[in-house]
């Protein structure tokens, strides 16, 4: 049996799966979104609720993609 790191199972994911595929790219969006919030040199209270809505998206993204590479990792363990 090899031991597969988690970097190792994320790669494979972003490869060979649409859905892990679609979670990163909305994750990476948000991460952008929230840089651009951040680099503001004012943030209206406009700002202030999307950084906060963004940071919920990201951390529920995060989320999904932790249970899927968790599901795979167990059903490597599995076989």
């Amino acid at each position: 049996m090899s031991i597969t790191t988690t970097h190792d199972v994320r790669q494979s994911l972003l490869a060979q799966d649409s859905e892990f595929r679609q979670l990163s790219q909305q994750h990476s969006l948000c991460e952008l979104e929230l840089e651009q919030i951040a680099n503001s040199v004012y943030l209206s209270a406009e700002d202030l609720l999307q950084e906060a809505h963004l940071k919920k998206i990201k951390l529920r993204l995060k989320d999904e993609m932790e249970r899927i590479v968790a599901r795979y990792q167990h059903a490597a363990i599995q076989h």
